[in-house]
Order: C-alpha cells, then sequence, then structure tokens
C-alpha cells in the first residue's frame, strides 16, 4: 500500500492548482484512510473548510464511475466532482503520484444552519434549546465563537459544545405550609418562577424545589408541577411527589373540582361590589406572550367581591372558575380596574399585588383539604395609606 502523509497531500493539491506556497500541511485537517480494495487507497480530509477525497490507484484510468465507486465505500450519498489534470491532457483526472495515479474529488456538501444540524447529531436535546446554547456563546466552528443559530456549516465544519455545569440550588428554600407522602403545599414568594423556560435557567424555581421532594416528571425541568402560578404572584402551590397523585391532582383542575381565592388590590374602585365576570380569553396576535379579552378565545369566569376600598384602590377577593392564563390580569384590566403592580395589563409597582390566598382540594385518602397563605400586610396597608 502507498504511504500518504500531509505533505503528500499538500504537494497534490498545489499540483492540482488548488494550494499555494502560503500553505503548510497543518492545513490539511481531519485526516482518514481506508482501502476500499487491495490496489487501491484512498484518503478524505479537509483543506481550507473544504472536503475532498482522495484515490490512489493504478487501474482507474479516469472510470469516474469506479473512483466514485470506491469512493462511496466511506460514504454511499457523497456528492461533488472530480477536479480536472490541470497539467496533462493525456489524463482529464488523474495525476501521477508515487507510480500510481491520483484522483482529487471535492465533496460539494450542502450547507445547512448549525441549529438545525446540532438537533440532528443530538436529538435529545431540542432545537430551541440549541439556539439558547448558541446564542449563549457555548458553541464554536472551527474554533471561532458562533452566536448565530443561522450559521450556515457544511458536515466538514469542526463544531465543538461547552455545556455549562447547572446551578446548585440545594441550599434554596421555599416555605412549606403541608408535606406528607403525596402532595407537597409551599407558600410561593413573588419573584420566583414556577418551572425554568428551558435550556441556561440559571435561578431557582419552584420545581427545583419541588424536585427534592417528587418523583413525578423528575427526569424534566417541572418535577412535582401540577399548576403554575405567574413569577410576581405570590401564595399557595401544591405539588405531586408521585405519578399517581399527580394523576389525581390534574384531573382535579382539569375538572374544575378546585376552589382557588386570590387576594388582590385593584387600582381603582369597580362599579359593582360583587359580581362574576364571564368573558373569553384568547392570545393577543400583536404581542403573542399576553391575553386579551376576545370573543373567539376560550370561555373564561371570574367571581368577585370588594372587601375594601378608597378613592385609589381597592382589596379585592378573586375566585377563578377556570383556569386561562393571566385569566385575573386580564378581566380586572378590561374591567378598567387592573391589578395594582401589573406591568403587562396595567403600571408598575413594587410588586404585583395578586396573592393566592387558598386552595381546596381533594388529596390521595379521598379528604378534601384546604391550603391557605396569609395574604402579605402590604395589601390591607396599601388601602387608606394617606389616613
Amino acid at each position: 500500500m502507498v504511504k500518504i502523509a500531509s505533505n503528500d497531500i499538500l504537494g497534490l493539491l498545489r499540483k492540482f492548482d488548488l494550494a499555494g506556497d502560503e500553505h503548510v500541511p497543518r492545513h490539511i485537517e481531519q485526516v482518514r484512510f481506508s482501502h476500499p480494495n487491495a490496489i487501491n487507497t484512498l484518503v478524505s480530509f479537509r483543506f481550507l473548510k473544504r472536503g475532498f477525497y482522495l484515490v490512489v490507484d493504478d487501474t482507474a484510468e479516469d472510470d469516474v464511475d469506479y473512483l466514485l465507486e470506491q469512493i462511496r465505500t466511506d460514504k454511499a450519498n457523497v456528492l461533488g466532482e472530480f477536479i480536472e489534470n490541470p497539467h496533462d491532457h493525456t489524463m482529464t483526472y488523474g495525476l501521477p503520484f508515487k507510480g500510481k495515479d491520483a484522483y482529487l474529488f471535492e465533496v460539494m456538501s450542502g450547507k445547512r444552519r448549525l441549529d438545525a444540524e446540532l438537533a440532528e447529531r443530538y436529538p435529545e436535546t431540542s432545537r430551541s434549546t440549541w439556539q439558547k446554547y448558541i446564542k449563549a456563546g457555548h458553541v464554536t466552528v472551527n474554533g471561532v465563537e458562533q452566536l448565530s443559530p443561522k450559521k450556515d456549516i457544511t458536515e466538514y465544519d469542526s463544531i465543538a459544545i461547552t455545556v455549562p455545569e447547572p446551578t446548585d440550588f440545594s441550599d434554596q428554600e421555599l416555605p412549606i405550609i403541608y408535606i406528607d407522602d403525596n402532595v407537597i403545599v409551599i407558600n410561593k414568594p413573588i419573584g420566583v418562577l414556577t418551572h425554568s423556560k428551558g435550556a441556561l435557567n440559571d435561578e431557582f424555581t419552584v420545581a427545583d424545589f419541588f424536585g427534592r421532594y417528587s418523583t413525578y416528571n423528575a427526569d424534566t425541568n417541572r418535577p412535582g408541577i401540577i399548576h403554575r402560578l405567574d413569577r410576581d404572584t405570590s401564595g399557595v402551590m401544591i405539588g405531586a411527589r408521585n405519578e399517581e397523585t399527580a394523576t389525581l391532582l390534574q384531573k382535579q383542575f382539569a375538572d374544575r373540582k378546585t376552589k382557588k381565592i386570590y387576594a388582590a388590590v385593584l387600582d381603582g374602585e369597580p362599579k359593582n361590589r360583587s359580581a362574576v365576570i364571564d368573558l373569553p380569553i384568547g392570545r393577543n396576535p400583536s404581542a403573542p406572550s399576553t391575553f386579551r379579552v376576545d370573543a373567539k378565545g376560550k370561555v373564561a369566569q371570574t367571581a368577585y367581591d370588594v372587601l375594601d376600598s378608597d378613592d385609589t384602590y381597592s382589596l379585592v377577593e378573586l375566585r377563578p372558575k377556570t383556569g386561562r392564563t393571566h385569566q385575573l390580569r386580564v378581566h380586572t384590566s378590561y374591567m378598567g380596574t387592573p391589578i395594582h403592580g401589573d406591568r403587562v395589563y396595567g403600571k408598575q409597582a413594587d410588586r404585583l399585588y395578586l396573592h393566592a390566598k387558598s386552595l381546596e382540594i381533594t388529596i390521595p385518602g379521598g379528604e378534601r383539604k384546604v391550603f391557605a397563605a396569609p395574604v402579605p400586610d402590604e395589601f390591607a396597608a396599601l388601602i387608606h395609606k394617606d389616613k
């Protein structure tokens, strides 16, 4: 078998007018050798970010079908073209090399997006997650950091990934209201996410806390999670510690067999001291992360009672009969009395004055329980604060 070194490959590239004196052997990368049969040698390599095959054979006699057959022993669906010999017109492609003929084939590899390539190579990680890793600077292509998921690459580009170690939240705690072998109930503080939004989450979440106590969804970013509260909402949250309990609790939420009571401070005073808001809610197409009252939306019902008020604020009790995203915030805003501190549907303040006051639900064993979290002192303090 003929021996071929990087110097030999570079010399052949110069003879094919693809390399110059400024190029050195280290420009030849990812060299691999194989022997499709006893009379030839097949070399694959990269040069200046381009993929090539070199076939060294003394029987081919410019037979491109035969030569392509040799190359496809390495990659069955390879596409590309043979480079013509620029110096010897007696042969179209072959170039003399160590008593044999050398044929050079350039791979024409289709380009694709970096995020799509990573998602195909590592299907256990979603494309959206790879996009976040790329934007965070954890992916390099040919040694260069890439921040755009849209970067065009080929299969011959060298991709390196450095995934950060997850943040350790073992010292973080949340106030537990109740815990047994099946459920855990907490009083969620404001500012805490229910669960991670995906990759690269570096903040403590309710799911991180529930994960210490639950086997339900343990291999996801939502261990123990049955329902959610917005980041800026405080109050009662229940989690499932096992699969069977999760099924029981989820069915009650889905069938509207739970009773939830919220306390809120509204900007202004509703026209009626007590009423039921029965207005469908749908996603706002002009701001897809928000919602609005929409005749084509989903049924949404909220009962409320005004508990106290002054000329500026009202302390109310809200009892949602359905569980639409942002339901309480959308309904109160639609009445012209948004929840105080609602930076999306009203005006920003020191916090969102919305608190999950209590949750009535049946736990395993058939016991109906009411879990409660005291309304924060600042709610009542805001009413009549100038008196």
